[in-house]
């Protein structure tokens, strides 16, 4: 299976909706687009959606704190939403639940970044 990225710009919110797999063959895609969003657009902060990830390896964590780091050097916050049970085990596994924020839904994500035009 493989991955699409679909991006999302709500006022200065990048919101990041994953479908499929995000794997060492597809993390340096994810990467890329993230990024270039983040640097070209006028956003603080990013929602990373995952209801629709199935699958996520070491790779796909690598991506997700490089980009936590980048958008928290710019003084935003990145949290996440929609994790499945087999993400989720990964997120606990590699401690990253102690530095993200994890929200049920998409719009308790994006609220709770308390959004301004």
């Amino acid at each position: 299976m493989s991955l699409q990225v679909e991006l999302e710009q709500q006022r200065n919110v990048l919101i990041v909706r994953l479908r499929g797999e995000l794997d060492h063959h597809t993390a340096d895609v994810v990467r890329f687009k993230m990024e270039d969003a983040i640097l070209r657009g006028r956003c603080d902060h990013v929602v990373l959606s995952l209801r629709d990830l199935h699958f996520m390896d070491s790779s796909g964590l690598g991506v997700i704190l490089g980009r936590y780091k980048l958008v928290k050097s710019r003084g935003g916050k990145m949290v996440v939403c929609d994790v499945q049970t087999g993400v989720r085990r990964l997120f606990e596994l590699s401690g990253l639940f102690k530095i993200l924020s994890f929200y049920d839904t998409e719009r308790l994500a994006v609220s709770s970044l308390e959004v301004v035009s």
